[in-house]
């Protein structure tokens, strides 16, 4: 058995030194030996008829070092299970001039190895006070929504006029002068627009227009700042441009027939939940926006414990090792990594290793796990959220099962779902133990704060 050495040169940085004895490789070697004789196809020879001592000259001298490494690696893998010991990585071989492996004189042999070891650390959220920002579904959320599917499970019909802001104009803008007159050569798209979207000054122009009626208009006038961005962005232009002409041609005048708030609509719109009532309907939509909202207070909640996990616990670490061990490591183009790029990756990949550390704990500390229903489950609700509200063929779903038991065969995708759902788990986990100050706040300012928090962090 190898004999393996301890000695610490550094924060969580040991070396082991691996030695091994002639009496432990060289009785393998010589049986590796005699079945290469056996095996071996050497012209001139029958098998198993080539003499050992030709072997012996051909391939001795690899076969030789190849059992001095692989007891050395045996000898160090023995160690390591048997001391438990808790590495990052694989061990480093440090450089050893002195192998120079002799089969004709076989040696006692020592190989030196660095590794770098976990930290302890504690976790302790249970005094963090986080704040869960609580955004409360509102009647105007509601109104918004309930016209939002009646407009989209409308009809969409042809009148010969323009006589409503609700209008959906199909236009075609082309780039002239104030009288319109088009160069040749001159920016041109089609786009579509409800009437509402123009300005009010410009809104009475377009009232009694038909199909192929023109109007010209000029950006900065027809449009307040939020439309006339979203069309600057789709004609291809930047605000600097908006003091331009445009001469509009209606391609098509269309009106949207919203849908009567009847169980036929609430069935289409809601399907499988058996709504017979607008006071239903509505208190569906509002059950729906509630978890909308609660889940993103949830998600801003959790990137706050992320950083306070990440910020507050206090862990040493092997730097000198990592930053080897980094270097070891190969860029994008297959190419050993420069000090510099290890230097600027570090931070980074630091972070990462923490989050690694301190999730890996509250793992195993909690006995989180993720089941084959779970997955199963999440793998169903994944492909019922494809189709949204479609109707996705009654109550005969059988190919839904057998398409979720192919991706329970998947090894990549039940990969990806496990990362994902036990991430889940060790977030519930943290919004659990921390004291939840609830604040209400409105949309707008719950937005604003994420945008702000969002950009904090980067």
């Amino acid at each position: 058995m190898a004999t393996v050495t301890r000695e610490n040169i550094g924060l969580l940085n040991d070396k082991l030194t691996v030695t091994i004895t002639k009496d432990e490789y060289f009785p393998s070697f010589e049986k590796t030996l005699k079945n290469y004789s056996k095996n071996a196809n050497i012209p001139g020879f029958r098998k198993g008829m080539v003499p050992t001592g030709m072997v012996k000259k051909m391939y001795g001298p690899g076969i030789f070092t190849e059992e001095v490494l692989r007891n050395i690696e045996k000898g160090l893998n023995d160690y390591l299970v048997n001391e438990k010991l808790e590495i990052f990585a694989q061990p480093l071989p440090l450089p050893n001039a002195d192998f120079r492996p002799a089969m004709e004189t076989p040696a006692d042999y020592s190989f030196e190895f660095e590794i770098g070891l976990k930290p302890a650390f504690e976790l302790n959220l249970n005094k963090t006070k986080a704040a869960f920002y609580k955004v409360k579904a509102t009647a105007e959320m509601i109104n918004d929504e309930v016209e939002r599917l009646r407009n989209r499970f409308g009809k969409m019909t042809e009148p010969e006029t323009v006589t409503s802001d609700e209008h959906v104009l199909n236009l075609t803008f082309e780039a002239s002068d104030a009288n319109g007159n088009v160069a040749e050569g001159a920016l041109k798209k089609d786009n579509s627009l409800l009437v509402k979207y123009f300005s009010e000054a410009v809104r009475p122009k377009l009232q009694g227009l038909k199909k192929d009626d023109t109007l010209v208009i000029n950006l900065q006038e027809a449009f307040e700042e939020k439309e006339r961005n979203w069309v600057l962005n789709d004609l291809g232009l930047n605000t600097e441009d908006a003091d331009q002409h445009f001469k509009l041609t209606i391609t098509k005048v269309g009106l949207i027939e919203k849908r009567d708030l009847n169980e036929e609509f609430f069935k289409e719109a809601l399907p499988g939940k058996d709504i017979t009532t607008e006071e239903q309907f509505r208190a569906a939509i509002e059950a729906d926006i509630q978890a909308y909202w609660d889940k993103q207070s949830s998600n801003q909640l959790q990137h706050h414990l992320y950083h306070v996990l990440l910020d507050d616990t206090k862990m040493e670490l092997p730097q000198s090792f990592l930053k080897k061990w980094l270097s070891t490591q190969t860029d994008s183009n297959k190419q050993p990594k420069t000090a510099e790029q290890v230097e600027a990756e570090f931070p980074t990949f630091v972070n990462q290793l923490k989050w690694t550390l301190i999730s890996d704990k509250i793992i195993t500390e909690n006995n989180l796990d993720v089941t084959a229903e779970e997955l199963k489950a999440s793998f169903k609700q994944q492909v019922m959220g494809y189709f949204g509200g479609m109707s996705l063929g009654g109550d005969n779903l059988e190919w839904l099962d057998q398409y979720v038991e192919s991706l329970m065969k998947d090894e990549q995708q039940v990969d990806g779902t496990y990362r994902r759902i036990i991430t889940e788990k060790v977030f519930n986990w943290a919004e659990a133990q921390v004291q939840k100050e609830e604040k209400e706040v409105s949309a707008e300012e719950f937005i604003k704060m994420n945008e702000e928090h969002q950009h904090h962090h980067h």
